[in-house]
């Protein structure tokens, strides 16, 4: 018979992975309001973080009492605290995806810029990051997630090119200086959302190898 323990482990799993799910979802929703001009899927990404809140703390929760029930050791200690920090990291980037939101609602209000070309690129490359950090944490794959640590520098290289471009427009136009500014931030948001992707992969192989890789080349 399987362990109660083990019941709640395995409870704790799935709301992770539903809570990456739900991110998942949230970062091609919003790339797709910000391309399309869709103001209604942006809103939508906005009205979505309440569920990303909500899980966050169920996770918490869970994770708390586990910890004060049953004081797990080793293995069952790392996933416990890795969840729960992972959850963090899962709730700020649903806060990134909403910023994202917004910028595109009010730059739908002026003509588009320019072309999305970088900003894309950075999307898709970052969406990834979270599926395959998810992945490697479900599946225990310390390889995949040291994979997306070193794959967080193409996002910081097309965040420094994006800002050099949007300088330029804002140079040659300063009418151009409100929408380049809120382009700026979208890049800095899909940076920052790359970086807690890292945050996770770094997680998974702590609790997958007990080793703390944060500040290591891998």
């Amino acid at each position: 018979m399987e362990r109660y323990f083990d019941v709640e482990l395995n409870e704790i799993k799935k709301k992770v992975l539903l809570m990456g799910g739900s991110v998942e979802s949230q970062l091609q929703d919003v790339l797709q309001a910000l391309t399309e001009r869709n103001v209604d899927l942006a809103i939508r990404v906005v009205e979505n973080d309440m569920l990303i809140n909500m899980l966050d703390l169920e996770i918490d929760e869970a994770c708390l009492r586990l910890l004060a029930l049953h004081h797990p050791t080793a293995g069952d200690l790392r996933f416990i605290t890795t969840a729960m920090k992972i959850s963090t990291e899962l709730e700020r980037m649903s806060d990134l995806a909403e910023n994202i939101a917004e910028r595109a609602i009010e730059l739908n209000e002026e003509p588009q810029l320019k072309p999305y070309i970088d900003i894309p690129r950075m999307a898709r490359w970052t969406s990834r990051m979270v599926k395959e950090c998810l992945d490697a944490f479900v599946n225990r794959d310390a390889e995949l997630a040291r994979k997306v640590c070193r794959d967080d520098g193409f996002v910081d290289d097309l965040t420094g090119q994006l800002f050099r471009e949007l300088v330029s427009f804002m140079l040659e136009d300063s009418r151009a200086i409100t929408r380049a500014t809120r382009l700026t931030f979208i890049g800095k948001y899909y940076e920052r959302i790359a970086d807690h992707a890292t945050n996770i992969a770094e997680l998974v192989v702590y609790m997958v190898e007990g080793k703390i890789i944060r500040h290591v080349t891998v």
